[in-house]
């Protein structure tokens, strides 16, 4: 099987490397503008052939993957046409997917193009933050460009199942308006909030000073890439205006409440909020990254944290990140444990149990 990539950024790379790792035998070819990120592809032995320039070397391929940021996958429609065979899936993996299915139709590529999105991502972008890992047990969106698709879609669900996601096929719109609720929505929500909190701060900064645990888990996404969404917000601005004015109202309802202090409707807001979020299932690495973290009760004392870290690392446990919480109005415990991934969690706290320490996990 050979397969081609249109960038090798954080998407792209790990789904090459996905690729590499349960099909070792296929031909892997790359295009990307930065020679650094070719050569460490090429290092690692995930690409085969790494080319500065979109040439023949992409004839023959099963799939061709466009995995540059939205506003310009487009553009590689037309330079990647000449070299699409007959059986050649076209995709991309865009968390926007009318504006491309729209491009491919005026180019006359309904019969090779099917939308992708991988639910999934990172704060962090680029080949080298890129894991083979990254898309297992995340959603994954398809998109069919027509009907008369159907057994090309099949064929690509299971190629997308066989690389341990999870397929679900959506047609574009309805994609759209999905991922600009739940996805795209809270970037703008998480980057409102920090703004809003940076242009209110007090001249010595307290706010800053003082906001950490619940206010920075719910807002850690503005922590990622502005250009990325750019792209995406100006990609499906009809969908977010639509959704915004929706959201906009939800607000002032909110303070409708507030004003009338109606104790029951404040009650309803959180009760029924509470209930929806305690049903949303756990099984999928989403676009918003679940974070796997344990807090823990200690003395202040020196050599604590050293301590409670050489208990995990004898027990091959790793840490992601550690540190003391200062605000604890939404947390419990004072020390602030984060991991890689649940198995981890859960060892953890079971081993830290173990030491009689007081344990909590962050539902």
């Amino acid at each position: 099987m050979k397969i081609g990539f249109i960038g090798l950024g954080l998407i792209g790379g790990s789904i090459a490397k996905a690729i590499r790792l349960y099909y070792p035998g296929s031909e892997i070819v790359a295009f990307d503008k930065n020679r650094e990120t070719l050569a460490l592809a090429t290092a690692e032995s995930v690409v085969d052939t790494a080319v500065t320039v979109i040439d023949d070397n992409f004839r023959d391929c099963s799939y061709i993957f466009l995995c540059t940021p939205v506003i310009h996958n487009s553009a590689y429609l037309s330079q990647v046409k000449p070299f699409l065979s007959e059986n050649t899936v076209l995709t991309d993996v865009g968390s926007v997917k009318t504006p491309i299915h729209e491009d491919a139709a005026k180019l006359g590529l309904d019969t090779f193009f099917i939308g992708g999105h991988p639910m999934t991502g990172s704060e962090k972008s680029g080949y080298a933050n890129s894991k083979a890992v990254l898309i297992e047990n995340a959603y994954y969106i398809i998109s069919p460009s027509s009907d008369a698709q159907k057994k090309k879609a099949s064929e690509y669900a299971s190629f997308v199942q066989s690389l341990k996601a999870l397929p679900v096929v959506l047609d574009c719109r309805t994609h759209d308006y999905i991922t600009g609720t739940i996805s795209h929505l809270p970037h703008v929500i998480a980057s409102g909030l920090v703004n809003f909190v940076k242009d209110h701060d007090t001249k010595d900064e307290l706010m800053k000073l003082l906001a950490a645990g619940g206010f920075k888990d719910i807002t850690r996404i503005a922590s990622s890439s502005p250009t990325m969404w750019e792209h995406i917000l100006l990609s499906n601005r009809e969908n977010l205006s639509s959704i915004l004015e929706s959201y906009i109202e939800t607000l002032k309802e909110a303070k409708k409440m507030i004003d009338e202090g109606n104790a029951q409707e404040i009650y309803r807001f959180f009760d029924s909020s509470r209930n929806y979020r305690n049903s949303v299932p756990e099984i999928s690495a989403g676009p918003i990254k679940k974070m796997f973290a344990v807090y823990c009760d200690i003395i202040d004392e020196a050599g604590v944290v050293a301590t409670i870290a050489t208990i995990l690392a004898s027990n091959n446990i790793s840490i992601k990140n550690i540190g003391i919480v200062h605000n604890r109005e939404f947390e419990e415990g004072v020390l602030r444990i984060e991991f890689y991934d649940e198995a981890a969690q859960k060892n953890a706290a079971q081993v830290l149990r173990k030491h009689r320490y007081t344990v909590y996990e962050r539902a």
